[in-house]
């Protein structure tokens, strides 16, 4: 009686080229397995090439895996940062809207400007309210507020002026407060 592999020739459904490649294989099979039965009968370690480039190849995959990983944690990482950013600043952001006094400062090489109170620019020229950046608006929050967000992002402070609040008092105080210095002087 003919073989399966006769019987499926006959009948057309495989071709003799994946005959004789089949049997190539099954041969180069057998050779290897009588290679590996005679290196263990006289103790030789027998190094199969396929294992060897299998375990290479899922040894890279782990390894960009590992990076994948490892990206995707520092960008979820940058997305909450920015979160508890805009959170600090949307809880404490200080009004003024209605501001009637131009201040302007510098947002990376571009001049803005916003307007203020009299009261918020003085606070803002003593360092006792912050100028942050929040998408692509602006807002004051307190000093306190504004470390909390340099520790996350220092890239979203502004102005932050290191003026103290003596010389603001100081300055309150001062009697002489009410005279204006007069500024176009001709010597």
């Amino acid at each position: 009686m003919a073989s399966l592999k006769d019987q499926l020739l006959n009948a057309g459904l495989i071709d003799k080229a994946k005959k004789i490649e089949q049997e190539q294989r099954k041969q180069a099979h057998q050779k290897t397995a009588k290679a590996q039965k005679q290196a263990k009968k006289s103790g030789e370690v027998v190094v199969d090439e396929a294992k060897v480039l299998a375990e290479k190849v899922l040894q890279e995959k782990a390894e960009r895996s590992k990076e994948l990983n490892r990206i995707q944690r520092a960008q979820a990482e940058h997305k909450a940062i920015r979160a508890q950013i805009k959170q600090l600043i949307t809880l404490n952001r200080i009004d003024h809207k209605r501001g009637d006094l131009a201040y302007q400062f510098a947002d990376g090489s571009k001049i803005k400007k916003i307007y203020l109170t009299k009261t918020l620019q003085d606070q803002l020229a003593y360092g006792i309210i912050v100028l942050v950046k929040l998408g692509d608006g602006y807002e004051l929050v307190p000093k306190q507020v504004a470390e909390k967000i340099a520790q996350r992002d220092a890239a979203c402070i502004l102005v932050q002026n290191t003026g103290s609040t003596e010389q603001a008092a100081v300055e309150e105080d001062d009697p002489y407060a009410d005279y204006k210095i007069p500024d176009d002087l001709m010597w």
